[in-house]
């Protein structure tokens, strides 16, 4: 019998371990084959790769354009004042050096955090700050500035009519385009769209509630009417931008984000940023979307200086992120990236029936050489077609399958050089996202969130149920005392048993957890003059509702770091308290202080996080906050029951494991005294 039982546990441990593997898998997939088939169906229809048919590129500079990405530039008057002045170098420097035809700046602008970094509010002086930098660059002569809204810069903005959003005051874009718009470029006779998604939630609370963009219907629609501009107008190819990826973009509407971009077959890419690299664990944060457009992660300008240099040649998109002040910038247009072809999107055969190599080369300084090799075989001079264009001639045919390497190393005048490995494919062979950054684009972040969440509230809830209905059971006579193998799980066992028995402490603890789904964590100044409740499933404020999403990611942590730890440091003193029970002896320090210990840690870290929710959302939201505030009285509380329980209580759990009762090994339980002597 207990080999059929430990079979059937395995059984579905294997089970739910396959199906949670295979709705990763499912997230993470990318149907290549279809967007093949769904590229044939409509090419008569796609005017962006009309140029497929009869088009060959050679060394001249027709139909290709470039431009420069910048994101989260947190512009603060109380940090980092280098952000500034290296962004004014970048403006005077760079932007005159490569000369590219539009700058993408994908919000976070400012910074909006208090001196304290809890606090959050929008600084009108760095917003001035940003407007003047703007002024003494003069972009106007060099480039276009396209910029756009973060999360950042909609902190404490109670609607988009406000005084305190500053956007539509200071930024190049906000008088006239208060949210999403769509600026169009004509170059040749090829017309560019650049598309720019503002996702900020209305109203915007203060942080950290206001990590999780959202488009509302009203959003929606106004997108899909600059869709319908793009594609009345003719345009080849749309470029979209926005702050948030759009794992991290809700939608109320009957279209989320992803359908909006890939349902315009002109669509390439969406540029983004916001993730800020995850504090540089995911450098490279790129993917193929399932619509069939590139998404493209941007790190931030804020600690590392990151900026993007893209171009579209004969519709064949190709990008390179640089580190700022690093000298010569190489980007290959011709063959393109293995890793990044755009199925149905981009023209076909183009690299096949191309005669040269097209590179794009900028420095400072004018550039004194640049040399190609294939494969590792002898370097060869690229010849300079003027701008920014090199080109070198090339048998495609001799590269015909797989995937291949090429490297550029280019020298300018002052003796500055770089040297980049470039993989390609002649016949679409691809490479491999890496998953992380695959998982991280392609989920949805919100029910990642909800996902922990609820696994979370499961440990911390159904154990316990579950041996209290155990132990009524036991004490009932209804069934066996249950002995698990290894000995360390029937140890822990035990130690969740003789909490669950105590209904003083496992009632409060167990409620506390499904409260947390429910109830207000805290009611309190969201918005700073507008009061609002904060649920796990959302936030309303200011007469409207917020959808719930980095609030589940909140009360993960809330469970995780102080639920969990509580419920472990509890059973174990609990347990110790019954080993001294049954031994006759009395409480003492020395056996008790790693219990002690760690629940001094816990509480000094609750009251931490107490402190900081203070910082974030002000007195009333401190003292009306059953998350943090309560939750801190509620494990001294039940501490302090630990700690001064009666034996009484502790006599079913003795019943239940007294060797009395049952003799085990002596590892398990310490022998007992005379039954009359431990009463």
């Amino acid at each position: 019998m207990a080999l059929r039982k430990n079979t059937l546990v395995l059984l579905i441990l294997i089970s739910s371990f396959s199906i949670f593997i295979a709705s990763i898998s499912d997230i993470i997939s990318v149907n290549i084959e279809a967007m093949e088939a769904r590229a044939v169906d409509s090419s008569n229809k796609m005017s962006h790769i009309s140029g497929d048919r009869g088009t060959i590129m050679s060394n001249n500079a027709d139909n290709l354009l470039w431009f420069l990405q910048v994101s989260d530039t947190h512009i603060s008057i109380f940090r980092d004042p280098s952000r500034l002045s290296d962004l004014h170098s970048f403006c005077k420097l760079t932007i005159p050096a490569i000369k590219p035809s539009v700058v993408l700046v994908s919000g976070d602008l400012t910074d909006a955090k208090a001196e304290d970094n809890m606090g959050s509010a929008q600084y009108e002086q760095e917003w001035k700050n940003y407007r003047d930098l703007l002024n003494k660059c003069n972009l106007g002569n060099h480039t276009t500035w396209l910029d756009i809204r973060g999360n950042h810069d909609n902190f404490n903005i109670p609607d988009a009519k406000s005084s305190w959003n500053y956007y539509r005051q200071y930024s190049q874009q906000g008088k006239k385009n208060p949210r999403s718009y769509l600026y169009q470029l004509s170059k040749g006779n090829v017309l560019y769209s650049f598309l720019g998604v503002d996702a900020c939630l209305e109203p915007g609370p203060r942080r950290p509630f206001n990590f999780v963009g959202m488009l509302n219907v009203q959003e929606g629609n106004h997108v899909n009417s600059l869709i319908q501009q793009v594609e009345s107008s003719g345009s080849n190819y749309t470029i979209w931008f926005g702050h948030y990826p759009t794992s991290c973009i809700l939608s109320s509407g009957p279209e989320d984000i992803r359908d909006l971009i890939g349902k315009h077959n002109g669509s390439l890419v969406y540029l983004c940023g916001h993730f800020h690299t995850f504090g540089g664990t995911v450098p490279n944060m790129y993917t193929l979307q399932k619509k069939g457009f590139l998404e493209l992660e941007l790190g931030d300008w804020m600690d590392n200086r990151l900026i993007r240099l893209l171009a579209v040649d004969h519709g064949l998109l190709s990008f390179v992120d640089l580190k700022h002040g690093e000298w010569p910038a190489i980007l290959v247009t011709n063959p393109k990236h293995a890793l990044y072809h755009i199925v149905g999107r981009e023209p076909r055969n183009l690299i096949a029936t191309s005669t040269h190599v097209r590179i794009l080369v900028f420095s400072l300084d004018k550039i004194k050489l640049v040399q190609v090799r294939f494969n590792e075989g002898s370097w060869v001079k690229a010849n300079h077609e003027g701008g920014p264009l090199f080109t070198v001639p090339w048998m495609p045919e001799l590269y015909a399958t797989g995937v291949h390497y090429m490297q550029v190393k280019a020298v300018d005048s002052t003796g500055r050089n770089q040297t980049i490995t470039h993989p390609f494919s002649v016949d679409g062979t691809r490479l491999t996202f890496r998953f992380l950054p695959r998982f991280i684009l392609m989920s949805n972040i919100s029910t990642v969130f909800q996902v922990f969440f609820g696994a979370t509230l499961f440990v911390c809830v159904v154990p316990l149920c579950f041996v209290k209905y155990l132990h009524s059971q036991v004490t009932a006579k209804k069934r066996e005392r249950p002995h698990l193998r290894p000995r360390y799980l029937n140890l822990w066992l035990r130690r969740l048993w003789v909490l669950s028995s105590i209904d003083r402490i496992f009632y409060p603890l167990t409620l506390y957890a499904v409260y947390i789904t429910v109830g207000p964590w805290s009611i309190g100044a969201v918005i700073e003059g507008h009061v609002g409740a904060i649920f796990a499933w959302g936030i309303i404020v200011n007469g409207s509702y917020l959808p719930g999403s980095f609030t589940y990611a909140y009360g993960f942590l809330q469970l995780l770091v102080v639920q969990v730890p509580l419920t472990l440091i509890l059973s174990c003193y609990l347990h110790k308290r019954l080993m001294w029970r049954i031994k006759g002896k009395k409480v003492c320090f020395k056996d008790s202080w790693p219990s002690q210990t760690a629940f001094g840690v816990l509480i000094a870290l609750q009251m931490m996080f107490a402190y900081f929710f203070w910082l974030a959302y002000g007195t009333m939201a401190f003292f009306l906050g059953p998350l943090r505030t309560w939750s801190t009285l509620l494990s001294a509380f039940l501490w302090y029951q630990a700690v001064f329980l009666p034996d009484y209580c502790l006599r079913e759990a003795r019943d239940v494991w007294s060797p009395k009762k049952d003799v085990p090994k002596a590892e398990e339980i310490p022998i007992a005294v005379n039954p009359s002597s431990s009463q």
